[in-house]
């Protein structure tokens, strides 16, 4: 998938994403980003399995919460760092818009994964995304990304299911440049 930045992605839930660029470091590519959310708007519970993210806010104020803990808030100036591995969520806990500048590194499948989410919201016009886009994703990005606040069964069973159903009905013809998803664990093992 061949991306120009900036790239620009929003949802019909109240969430611009700027991608502003991508930087080569010896720890992977660092993806620069700038993010606009809508009071009360912001992702679900969820975790980047290979990445860390940091957000500064610029203006408003942000609300995030590590699972397991309290709710915690940052005001403008102060940076908040969600270490890869740890499922979080964050939200605008102000009345305003919340603008906020940020990094995701290593970059991997970051900017394909939110852009393709952020499209699926604004298919089914709601924070769930299209059910068939989100099985897709959800599946051939586990190595990457999980959505913790859907329930365990759904996740393991349920998805899983969509997912072929979606494969035999051919809905993901959309896909068909999607970056390849990077190899689980379980499969690292076995190349090594």
């Amino acid at each position: 998938m061949n991306i120009t930045y900036p790239h620009t992605i929003e949802n019909c839930i109240g969430e611009k994403l700027i991608f502003r660029e991508v930087r080569r470091e010896a720890d992977g590519d660092r993806v620069i980003v700038e993010n606009f959310v809508a009071p009360g708007s912001g992702p679900p519970m969820h975790v980047h399995r290979l990445q860390d993210e940091g957000l500064t806010v610029i203006s408003g104020r942000i609300g995030y919460q590590i699972q397991g803990q309290s709710e915690q808030f940052a005001e403008e100036g102060e940076t908040v760092v969600f270490e890869r591995g740890v499922p979080h969520r964050f939200w605008n806990a102000g009345t305003q818009t919340l603008h906020c500048t940020g990094w995701i590194n290593p970059a991997n499948s970051v900017v394909f994964f939110l852009s393709a989410i952020y499209a699926a919201q604004n298919k089914s016009g709601k924070a769930q995304p299209e059910v068939f886009d989100a099985a897709f994703l959800l599946t051939r990005y586990a190595a990457e990304f999980d959505m913790v606040e859907i329930p365990r069964f759904v996740r393991t069973v349920i998805i899983p299911v969509t997912y072929q159903i979606g494969r035999l009905l051919g809905k993901y013809t959309h896909f068909k440049n999607a970056p390849e998803p990077l190899p689980t664990s379980s499969q690292l093992a076995v190349l090594q």
